[in-house]
């Protein structure tokens, strides 16, 4: 694979200070804010993963995957031309547009992002007792929860098929999973997916997430969130049918969703990975509570969609 992950993020939002101080609570550590106000924020393993920009509203800017080297930017830019989307072609990067999403991607020659694992948590099981005489680890932990890196971000497109074609046909994503009729589950790494784009009535972030190490971290990180503000709770926990991974959404003060996960599938070989086409409760999750209905059309769509409108009359 000529991609080999998704490297950062920058989000446009009203309030800066607000949603960065949102995302320090999650566990990103700030690492600078430039004179204009553009926050940065990293991940453990990761780096810079975040930025953290001014927009009228909430929307995702411009999202950064890492390439290998400049021979698979040069594949690439002639894909991209074939499909007659603009490039601009530096040296070691370029920077395109999906029109559906509305989103500029750089796709840049980095180097990899290297995961030290952690130690294999000991779970006993029925005939299979391997953690004996001390408690789980999981409820010994006062450690501050801290993403190891940003996982995936799922994005709302005007015309779906057109961006899931900008992304594997245009950019070298591969599909891993498929909602009929709906949207598209693509890699560019090893993870089960790095971009979700589903059909929207307007161009949309829909949620970001985030790898942290196991379940535990999943409800450490997100109690001590609602510790902090109950009304950040949106859905969880619960596990993924899709991409397997265990979940739980909370939502940042501008009304993005942002997610906890751990245990994703992972495709090493294309071959030996048969994608499926999915629907129903399936295509959701397989199991935990019931979604609120505001996962599927955020509150603050229709303002969304009134703006878009003034903004194009």
């Amino acid at each position: 694979m000529s991609l080999h992950g998704l490297s950062s993020l920058t989000f446009g939002v009203p309030n800066i200070p607000a949603v960065a101080s949102y995302y320090e609570d999650f566990g990103l550590d700030i690492t600078r804010t430039d004179a204009d106000g553009v926050t940065h924020l990293a991940t453990v393993n990761g780096g810079e993963q975040l930025h953290i920009a001014r927009a009228d509203r909430r929307r995702l800017l411009a999202m950064t995957v890492a390439a290998e080297d400049t021979d698979d930017l040069d594949r690439i830019a002639s894909n991209l031309a074939r499909l007659g989307l603009p490039v601009d072609r530096r040296e070691t990067s370029l920077t395109t547009r999906d029109p559906g999403t509305d989103v500029a991607v750089d796709v840049e020659v980095l180097p990899h992002i290297e995961t030290p694992p952690n130690e294999p948590v000991a779970y006993n099981g029925p005939g299979r007792p391997v953690r004996l005489n001390q408690r789980a680890p999981g409820i010994e932990r006062t450690n501050r929860v801290r993403p190891r890196k940003l996982g995936h971000v799922v994005l709302g497109s005007i015309d779906q098929p057109s961006s899931q074609k900008f992304f594997t046909e245009g950019l070298g994503f591969k599909i891993s999973d498929v909602v009929k009729d709906e949207a598209a589950f693509m890699r560019c790494s090893t993870d089960h997916h790095n971009v979700l784009v589903q059909a929207a009535p307007i161009t949309l972030l829909h949620h970001t997430s985030w790898h942290v190490d196991d379940v535990d971290e999943i409800g450490r990180g997100a109690m001590s969130m609602l510790e902090e503000d109950p009304d950040r709770h949106v859905w969880g926990l619960g596990r993924h049918h899709i991409g397997s991974n265990f979940f739980w959404y909370l939502k940042d003060p501008a009304g993005n969703f942002s997610e906890y996960y751990s245990d994703m599938d992972c495709v090493v070989d294309d071959e030996l990975w048969e994608p499926g086409v999915w629907e129903g409760v399936k295509s959701l999750f397989s199991w935990g509570p019931t979604p609120p209905d505001y996962f599927f059309r955020p509150e603050d769509l229709a303002g969304h969609m009134a703006g878009a409108h003034v903004g194009h009359r």
